[in-house]
């Protein structure tokens, strides 16, 4: 099978076409045969040499694909050969094929393409774990989401929305800002020429917002203390702004505040299975009413997935970037 490979640490052109065998899936997991895979921050990172794969998972990139499932291991249950799906899988995406664990498999949503699938699952994981598990958003609450115009972004704003909530997202232009807010955002706030801190106090008359989403940590999460009201809670995400930052303790005690985060990719299958139960429970049906829907920015041929890589460090794209197959 032809496979993307990263040849050492370094830029987009380090990504390479090579080839390998096709693998042959273990007990309890799927082979799918890619049709497209998403393309994410942590794969860029994989790239540069700063956030390696876990004991176990697959040195290439990818970690999110749509596909065919091509054949079943030992034990494993709930699909078929021939059956359309979507999977969060822990290494190995950017391939013809690709062995998963069966548990972090999901059907593709009726009336969504392989490539709008295929930008589902690390997004999603992703929010659910961390927004609705891990920040408990609930109720009449809200959020705020940095990074609003990413895939992370476009997800939990549409996502947040969707279920009934009040969402706010910083973005880097007042492009972004009109893109957030068709998307369902209540307000989109450009960090480049507003003080998001100001414009949430002002948009919620002073009380903050319950819970934020942060991917960029560093100094941003002194400010997101502002932000928040009684009882609030930051889920860190990713550290694109810095991994240290100055936080005022007294605030977090007088408010009762809670400074909490995650990582996805080296949590256990088990923990995974369990979001993708949630997931089609909860978010599928979503999908299938038409009250969600993937947005794909840019699609790039396999091979052509050190364009892909450029594109995502150029932060030009609003949702997601994917490669077909």
């Amino acid at each position: 099978m032809i496979v993307i490979e990263i040849s050492r640490p370094g830029g987009p052109e380090v990504l390479q076409a090579a080839e390998r065998p096709t693998p042959v899936p273990g007990a309890g997991e799927v082979l799918i045969q890619v049709a497209a895979a998403g393309v994410n921050r942590p794969d860029v990172a994989q790239r540069r040499g700063t956030y390696p794969p876990p004991p176990g998972a697959s040195d290439l990139p990818g970690l999110e694909v749509a596909g065919t499932v091509a054949a079943l291991g030992e034990g494993a249950s709930g699909f078929a050969v021939g059956d359309a799906v979507c999977a969060l899988v822990n290494g190995g995406g950017y391939a013809e094929y690709c062995t998963v664990p069966a548990t972090q498999c999901l059907p593709v949503p009726k009336g969504l393409s392989m490539v709008e699938a295929a930008g589902l699952p690390e997004t999603y994981f992703t929010v659910w774990s961390n927004v609705f598990m891990r920040g408990r958003l609930s109720g009449q609450e809200s959020l705020l989401v940095h990074g609003g115009a990413s895939g992370i972004g476009t997800t939990a704003v549409q996502l947040a929305k969707a279920l009934g909530h009040r969402v706010y997202a910083t973005v880097g232009n007042d492009e972004r800002v009109a893109a957030v807010e068709k998307l369902g955002a209540t307000a989109g706030i450009n960090y480049r020429t507003q003080d998001f801190v100001q414009e949430i106090k002002r948009l919620t008359d002073g009380r903050g917002v319950d819970v934020i989403l942060d991917m960029v940590a560093g100094d941003y999460v002194a400010r997101d203390i502002h932000c928040l009201a009684e009882d609030g809670r930051i889920v860190l995400i990713a550290l694109l702004g810095g991994a240290k930052g100055e936080i005022d303790f007294a605030r977090v005690l007088s408010r009762r505040l809670t400074i909490t985060g995650s990582t996805l990719r080296p949590r256990s299958a088990q923990f995974k299975g369990e979001v993708a139960a949630a997931l089609r429970r909860n978010v599928w049906p979503l999908f299938e009413s038409g009250r969600l829907k993937p947005v794909v920015y840019a699609t790039f041929p396999l091979r052509e997935a050190d364009k892909a890589h450029a594109m995502m460090e150029s932060g030009e794209h609003v949702g997601k970037i994917v490669l077909t197959v």
